[in-house]
């Protein structure tokens, strides 16, 4: 309960300070002297009550923030001794503030009703071990407790300043009326470094107990690269709405494709949580607005180096970070140094405080080098720091020159050669997270000329070594560890890095580490693809690549392969990026292709569009250079598999002329490629496009493509298109075409060395329809409910629900099935519910037609 007590501390010292300068002060002053009176050694409580409010009303108009922070820490410090004393204090309080001074002591009511508890029943209260008890009848909102998204980082270093944000965080979002069902928005602005998600951190920790079902946490700079080209407008937006769903209930089923359809979902998943969501480095109000949960009660912190003025006008409270002043700046070096050393030169330690510009992250940096050199003081330091505020000019955020260059550039000179170079090449690294196998390939050096390889196969930095260097930065506050063994780059510190690899590296080497760490990325891309599904069709011979590297999805133990996929999508598309900006056209297409296995399985359609367009346009410059005809004809092959791919984000974006468009194209060169098999998936796309847009000549795509895979050999390949082609006969009325077409694919599919029995039972529930255009109904019955078992028991429960529907729709027709019928739409009501599909009223209306 420890840190719940502190937070209930911070909470009631806030109270109480809003008490003082309260209307009701003078009414409530006498029972707050006896609240305090029984508890102290004196009996002078009411004097001191009254001092505390002359000092707090002449801080107020002197307007000294840090003298109104200072009284009100006294009193947290006093409170938590208190509490922790005494927790059952906490619960009195909170009933005398909620008697004498109802209107500023709800947050800490509230929060105290949360954490303490009266009697021998807890009602749904958190305790040590992850224990929730749940007693008697009190209902349990949300997953259940075992569910319950905490997604917040924790803070790793003390936490100072920031009294008065903290408390204008509470008054926006912790205090309410009771019975309020409004969704509070707070937003953090202010500097890059300033401290914003520090604090946000803070704040989310000291009120966990406010928001029963979970904390989530979205980082927006993960979502996208500051130098990255502008992608589909939403599509971060879309991403994040994706990852909030996967923690609610329902989990990652039924997500849907569109931006629109997400946000509808997600508002029906919150509906009945009380939830806080931060939402880190935003930069657009659209943004915040499409992951404002509906459930009353919830709240959302956001930060951004914007100032988001549109907000306020939806009812955000805006709150500004401003650089520490100098009482700020100077508790942030005790908390880091010790106060016994910042007051051995306090002069000096002023002098740090300002030439630091009251900006965390380089105050930080100014601690890291004092606590880990003995020698150096910090009289010395701000010398030095003093000395080179001009030379680092070049280092600027937002066109204006920043004090941070000069703490960067000082510690950097000195760093170690070794770590100095890593430093450097990080700065040339397309995304700013990264592990020590990246770190590694980065600093790689060919043996023979010094300098970095093309190949990714250099020698001299070994995964080891790299995090060797790794913790020597860390140590000087240039990276910071962020947990599953890897790194993150602040953004300044990263320009910084990247002006003294320019001044300082060659310029090919810019290019040369793009490589390397592209060929990295290749590689591992490769190995989570062929994890996935080793019978994909692929025009990149990567067999050389993966001959003499390590598979580590292959390994006991190693990690999931779709799971490193998505963990690493952003890292993957910058180096995509990079590689195209570098003229690394083969290495670009090739990275692509591989990179589209993650979007079949997880449809981030902005990030897919992209990838492929980058992929498509790489193949087609390398068509331009190639020196062989066996790399144009490579390259062409490549360049129609990734235009065809192309159709299936572009048709679920809704660009359906520009998607026809790629599909006539990659017709084209799939054809001058003469890849057989390339042809029939492209003629496969064709099918599905027509599907939608000229069914009548979706059969002929199907035909085609099952032909030209049945001359390639490719039996799967065949059997898919069989598929599609028995479906759309079906749909044309050819339902005795359809059944030959059908039964001749799920033989095919279901017989292969590898079988793929989740493929075949699609197709059994297709054959079970047909049966039911023909009339046979006995035989439509059979089929459905035997497609709709092997659905269930591949796990795919989307198809599972639809073959379910169509038994009930088929039993219905017929009597004495009515038992049938509630067992196929209650299953099937199952699976929406746990997806708060849109079909759930529809399947409840049927089920009540029914009689339940």
């Amino acid at each position: 309960m420890e840190a719940e007590l502190a937070a209930l501390a911070a909470t009631g010292a806030t109270s109480l300070v809003g008490v003082m300068v309260s209307d009701s002060w003078e009414s409530a002053k006498g029972g707050l002297a006896r609240f305090f009176g029984r508890r102290g050694s004196d009996d002078d409580s009411e004097e001191e009550l009254q001092a505390a409010s002359e000092e707090l009303d002449s801080a107020r108009a002197a307007g000294d923030v840090g003298a109104q922070a200072d009284l009100q820490d006294r009193w947290r410090r006093r409170l938590a001794d208190m509490f922790q004393e005494d927790p059952g204090a906490a619960a009195e309080l909170a009933r005398l503030l909620s008697e004498l001074a109802p209107d500023t002591s709800r947050t800490f009511v509230q929060l105290a009703g949360a954490v303490v508890n009266h009697g021998p029943v807890f009602h749904g209260t958190q305790v040590h071990g992850g224990i929730t008890f749940n007693v008697g009848s009190v209902p349990v909102s949300g997953a259940g407790s075992s569910d319950r998204p905490d997604q917040v980082p924790p803070l790793t270093a003390p936490f100072s300043n920031r009294t008065a944000e903290l408390a204008a965080l509470d008054e926006a979002l912790g205090a309410r009326p009771a019975g309020s069902l409004a969704v509070e928005v707070g937003v953090l602005d202010g500097l890059a470094g300033v401290g914003k998600t520090t604090t946000a951190w803070q704040w989310a920790a000291m009120y966990r107990g406010l928001f029963p079902d979970g904390q989530l946490y979205v980082d927006f700079a993960a979502l996208r690269d500051q130098s990255a080209s502008v992608t589909a407008a939403g599509g971060d937006v879309s991403e994040a709405l994706a990852m909030c769903l996967r923690s609610l209930p329902g989990g990652d089923d039924g997500i849907p494709g569109s931006l629109a359809e997400r946000s509808n979902l997600f508002r029906s998943r919150s509906a009945n949580l009380r939830l806080l969501l931060v939402l880190d480095d935003v930069d657009q109000p659209a943004q915040v607005r499409a992951l404002i949960p509906k459930g009353p009660g919830s709240a959302v912190l956001v930060t951004s180096q914007r100032r988001l003025g549109e907000l306020a006008m939806d009812g955000a409270r805006l709150i500004s970070l401003k650089p520490l002043d100098a009482r700020g700046g100077l508790t942030l070096l005790s908390d880091r140094c010790g106060e016994e050393v910042v007051e051995a030169e306090r002069e000096a330690a002023e002098r740090l405080v300002g030439l630091c510009g009251g900006l965390p992250v380089a105050l930080q940096v100014v601690a890291a080098r004092l606590v880990t050199d003995d020698t150096l003081s910090m009289a010395e330091l701000a010398a030095e720091l003093d000395d080179e505020a001009g030379r680092l000019a070049g280092m600027a955020l937002d066109g204006e020159e920043s004090l941070v260059s000069a703490v960067l550039g000082s510690s950097y000179r000195l760093l170690p050669p070794d770590a100095a170079r890593l430093y450097r090449l990080l700065g040339w690294l397309p995304y700013g997270v990264f592990d020590a196998g990246v770190a590694a390939v980065a600093v790689a050096v060919d043996t023979d000329s010094g300098t970095g390889t093309g190949t990714g196969t250099g020698t001299g930095t070994d995964a080891r070594s790299a995090k060797r260097l790794l913790g020597v930065l860390a140590k000087a506050s240039l990276v910071e560890a962020v947990g599953d063994g890897r790194y993150r780059m602040h953004d300044l510190v990263r320009l910084h890095a990247r002006e003294r690899a320019t001044a300082e590296e060659r310029e090919s080497e810019r290019a040369a580490l793009t490589e390397r760490v592209g060929t990295h990325y290749l590689a591992l891309t490769a190995f989570a693809d062929r994890a996935l599904r080793r019978d994909r069709l692929r025009i990149a011979d990567l067999s050389a690549l993966l001959r003499d590297a390590d598979d580590p999805f292959a390994v006991a133990g190693g990690p999931p392969a779709l799971e490193w996929l998505d963990t690493e999508r952003h890292a993957v598309l910058a180096v995509l990026r990079a590689a195209v900006r570098h003229g690394l056209n083969t290495l670009a297409w090739q990275l692509a292709e591989a990179f589209t296995a993650l979007f079949l399985y997880r449809r981030y359609l902005g990030a897919w569009r992209e990838s492929l367009e980058l992929g498509a346009e790489a193949a087609a410059a390398a068509v331009a250079s190639a020196e062989t005809a066996g790399e144009i004809a490579e390259a062409t092959a490549a360049e129609g598999r990734l235009r065809s791919l192309l159709s299936r984000p572009l048709l679920d974006l809704g660009e359906n002329d520009r998607a026809g468009g790629e599909l006539d194209k990659a017709a084209a060169l799939a054809e001058a490629s003469g890849h057989l098999v390339l042809r029939a998936s492209v003629h496969e796309f064709l099918g599905r496009y027509r599907d939608l847009f000229e069914p009548s000549r979706a059969v002929e795509a199907y035909q085609l493509s099952r032909e030209l895979n049945e001359r390639a050999e490719e039996f799967r390949g065949a059997a898919i298109a069989a598929f599609f082609l028995g479906c759309a006969q079906d749909a044309q009325g050819d339902h005795l075409s359809a059944m030959v077409t059908l039964r001749q694919a799920r033989q095919d599919l279901a017989t292969r060395t590898e079988p793929d029995q989740r493929m075949a039972a699609r197709v059994t529930a297709a054959i079970g329809v047909v049966h039911d255009h023909l009339g046979e109904t006995e035989d439509a019955i059979r089929e459905l409910r035997a497609g709709a078992q092997a659905l269930g028991e591949a796990e795919a429960t989307h198809y599972e629900a639809q073959a379910l529907v169509r038994l009930a729709d088929v039993a219905g027709r017929t009597n004495g099935r009515e038992g049938l019928v509630r067992e196929c739409l209650n299953r099937a009501l199952e699976i929406h519910e746990a997806a708060d599909s849109p079909l759930v009223e529809g399947l409840r209306w049927r089920l009540d037609a029914l009689g339940r």
